[in-house]
């Protein structure tokens, strides 16, 4: 794609990278056969093609966004299935993060939308904050039938109520930083990343990771410091936000020694922490090298593990999983086989749904900023791992976990069932 950006406006590095990435669109359309927004709406300018032409305009005009491309631009999902069918490797991960940081600069959103993506940012990667929110939501969850009308705004109000858990889980110790020493002989030292929500929603997640690890000879450093990835504030638009909590958890990692490996069990969270060499590119050296170096040792999971070596201990239940491939993972990581493997190697049968590139609609704060096409996409992915007859479904993120949540088939965390295997509880809904 021939770009025009003048050589002052290639003088930032923001949008020096966007030129790139642009001038590596051929047209040829493939991401739209793969966008869960044109599949839905039929819309090109609700396929990444359409999106990428509309922020090329905005960014080479140097106008502030328009309704138009924030409309399109805001319901894009950034569920990165478009960069796994290019074949010309456009990074549109990058390109939508600058867009969105760039209406945020310049466009001024109706009142009661700042104050939602203001109330979002703030709330969402503070746990204590957020476990106080949600317990408030409980008690309001039942009028969310008797919001009135159709309004974004009541749509919004109506999903954030839906989605609030009717009990709040209490602070698990693994909040608390601390080091949790490897049964026997220790073979490797990993610092766990605990998240945000996460620890809100689902402790439990967190709790089945670090009795694992630790039973497999792995030492499990909860490091002082080291909170939210950023990935929330980060894909609406709040870049400085994003960047403050990113050095927090650069600056806590990169204090504690030896680490083999940074674990993630949030896939979100571990595409945004695998990209803060890109992040702090234009940052101080000091900063870049330390960012790069984070990266590079971060792996979710159920990659550590399938390097590390997994061996269950209990003989295999005869249930059948219906592996939900998180966005975040096969596509911001390219991490396909690893999930699939391990649950087989636990005994576990394991399903795929049709259109498993499809994105359940999720996607961070999307099922409450696009309830929706969230809600949409959701009754689809649904019924797809239905028809999988499954026992279980199994996932990687606690934002798949949450939106596919509530039906009559349970939804648990990957390395929930592999900690069951090795000698862990039955997580919560299993059948027997």
């Amino acid at each position: 794609m021939q770009t025009n950006f003048t050589a002052e406006q290639l003088r930032d590095p923001d949008t020096a990278s966007s030129n790139a990435v642009l001038r590596t669109c051929v047209h040829c359309g493939f991401c739209t056969a793969t966008c869960p927004t044109f599949l839905l709406l039929g819309d090109e300018l609700d396929s990444p093609r359409g999106r990428i032409y509309l922020i090329k305009d905005m960014l080479e005009t140097g106008r502030p966004a328009t309704e138009e491309v924030v409309r399109h631009v805001d319901r894009c999902l950034s569920c990165l299935s478009c960069m796994t069918t290019c074949p010309s490797g456009v990074n549109y991960m990058h390109l939508v993060d600058h867009a969105r940081t760039y209406i945020e600069q310049t466009y001024r959103r109706p009142l009661p939308e700042r104050w939602l993506r203001a109330l979002l940012g703030v709330l969402l990667p503070r746990p204590a904050l957020f476990r106080l929110a949600l317990t408030g939501a409980r008690f309001a969850r039942p009028l969310g039938r008797l919001v009135p009308g159709q309004s974004m705004l009541a749509q919004r109000i109506r999903a954030m109520l839906a989605l609030a858990p009717a009990t709040v889980p209490p602070p698990s110790p693994v909040e608390r930083p601390r080091v949790y020493p490897a049964e026997g002989t220790r073979k490797a030292r990993v610092a766990l990343m605990t998240g945000c929500a996460q620890q809100v929603l689902m402790p439990r997640i967190n709790d089945a990771t670090i009795r694992l690890l630790t039973r497999l000879g792995v030492e499990v450093v909860v490091a002082k410091g080291a909170g939210c990835c950023g990935a929330l504030n980060h894909h609406i638009g709040q870049h400085e936000r994003a960047m403050a909590l990113a050095r927090a958890n650069i600056d806590a990692w990169s204090a504690e020694p030896d680490l083999d490996a940074i674990v993630i069990n949030a896939s979100g969270c571990g595409t945004t922490v695998k990209d803060y060499g890109f992040m702090f590119r234009s940052e101080p050296e000091s900063w870049r090298v330390k960012a790069e170096a984070i990266a590079g040792l971060t792996l979710d999971i159920t990659q550590f593990l399938s390097r590390f070596g997994y061996t269950p201990s209990r003989e295999a239940p005869g249930l059948t999983v219906a592996y939900h491939s998180a966005c975040s993972l096969q596509h911001g990581q390219q991490v396909t086989a690893e999930p699939k493997t391990l649950l087989k190697q636990a005994g576990f049968g394991v399903v795929e749904p049709r259109e498993p590139h499809i994105c359940c609609g999720s996607a961070g704060t999307y099922n409450l900023l696009q309830p929706e096409i969230a809600g949409r996409l959701r009754d689809r992915k649904l019924g797809n791992l239905k028809a999988t007859k499954p026992d279980l479904i199994a996932a990687g993120n606690i934002g798949c976990i949450t939106q596919l949540s509530g039906d009559d088939v349970p939804v648990v965390h990957t390395v929930e069932l592999l900690d069951w295997m090795a000698g862990g509880p039955r997580p919560p809904g299993v059948p027997d």
